[in-house]
């Protein structure tokens, strides 16, 4: 890939998740869009976001796979790891070798697990307000070169003001609500990749791409695909 043509994808990326703005956006979306071009676009082989609820619980709502979707949950279960800490701390957190570190024992060792030697946890933040962080996964040890911090801090920027400033957060003043739909929208994803995979006897993450690839090709949202495979109207 050229440099222009690097620029051109870029942008078109900021375009998707500046389409957050729009009233009829979906979270899932929005999301997914970051996770994908974070990884497309920075040293990062996955990555994975979580966002707080109303009572400050943080929740996995979007990953690229599902080894970084168990790694995120790992970081949920022990209440220790780098999206924790952005989190809570509300600044980006590194380690550039988790072979090297005893800073979160339970988290680093099934990073190690599944084949991370680095990370890079980025908080979703707006003025004084964090509202999750998304965490990119390396599989070389080293820290993520300077561009890379700015792609994905400028990618994160975009989309954390999407969420804050969509029409249907304006309106509602209830972040608790969307919140929860997202939520909602995630299990039927999560059921329809099971579905999917059993179905076509393929890998949960392949189950995945073909959702995302269909919502993409058609349109739609990816939790109206996601529900039209459960429901078993739709056919992929």
């Amino acid at each position: 890939m050229t440099s222009s043509d690097r620029e051109a994808r870029l942008a078109d990326v900021f375009v998707a998740l500046a389409d957050a703005l729009r009233p009829e956006h979906d979270v899932i979306d929005t999301l997914d869009t970051l996770v994908q071009a974070a990884t497309r676009f920075t040293a990062a082989v996955d990555a994975g976001i979580v966002l707080a609820d109303a009572d400050g619980a943080l929740h996995v709502m979007a990953s690229t796979s599902e080894r970084a979707a168990e790694l995120e949950e790992e970081q949920l279960g022990t209440t220790e790891g780098p999206c924790l800490e952005a989190f809570h701390g509300g600044a980006v957190v590194e380690s550039t070798d988790l072979a090297e570190t005893d800073r979160w024992p339970g988290f680093t060792r099934t990073a190690l697990e599944r084949g991370f030697r680095a990370v890079h946890a980025t908080p979703l933040r707006h003025r004084d307000r964090t509202l999750g962080a998304i965490n990119l996964f390396a599989k070389e040890p080293g820290p993520f070169s300077d561009n890379d911090i700015a792609v994905v801090q400028a990618l994160a920027d975009v989309a954390t003001l999407g969420l804050v400033f969509s029409e249907t957060l304006r309106e509602q003043n209830d972040i608790a609500a969307q919140l929860q739909r997202a939520l909602n929208s995630r299990v039927v994803i999560e059921q329809a990749k099971g579905v999917l995979a059993e179905r076509q006897n393929i890998s949960v993450d392949k189950a995945f791409t073909l959702l995302r690839a269909h919502a993409r090709r058609t349109g739609a949202k990816l939790r109206d695909v996601a529900h039209g495979v459960v429901s078993t109207t739709t056919t992929l």
